[in-house]
């Protein structure tokens, strides 16, 4: 089950984690955002110990939304020492999301 990360928990779970970090940032009223919610969780059950996979609902958390320029949704970003490795704007493939992490864990 993908990680619910608020603005309150942005900095301790993604920021300052050790593993590589998968966050989605999305919307409830968004259609695209919805087909990549059960990829993202895929992902979140594949990858349990080796990386955090979490959701970001920007309508609610705002603050790195707007960090991270994140102007479209979705948006997956992957972490890794607190830095962004990987952008995906957009629907993509769950290889696109399974790679990033793996490049990540790299």
């Amino acid at each position: 089950m993908a990680l619910e990360i608020t603005d309150a928990t942005f900095d301790e779970v993604v920021l300052k984690s050790d593993k590589p970090v998968m966050v989605d940032f999305w919307a409830a009223w968004c259609g695209p955002c919805r087909m990549v919610g059960p990829i993202i969780e895929e992902v979140s059950q594949e990858y349990d110990g080796k990386a955090v996979v979490g959701k970001v609902d920007v309508d609610a958390n705002q603050q790195f939304a707007a960090k991270y320029g994140v102007r479209n949704i979705p948006t997956v970003l992957v972490f890794k020492g607190g830095e962004i490795v990987s952008r995906q704007v957009g629907v993509s493939p769950k290889k696109a999301y399974t790679d990033a992490i793996d490049g990540a864990l790299n």
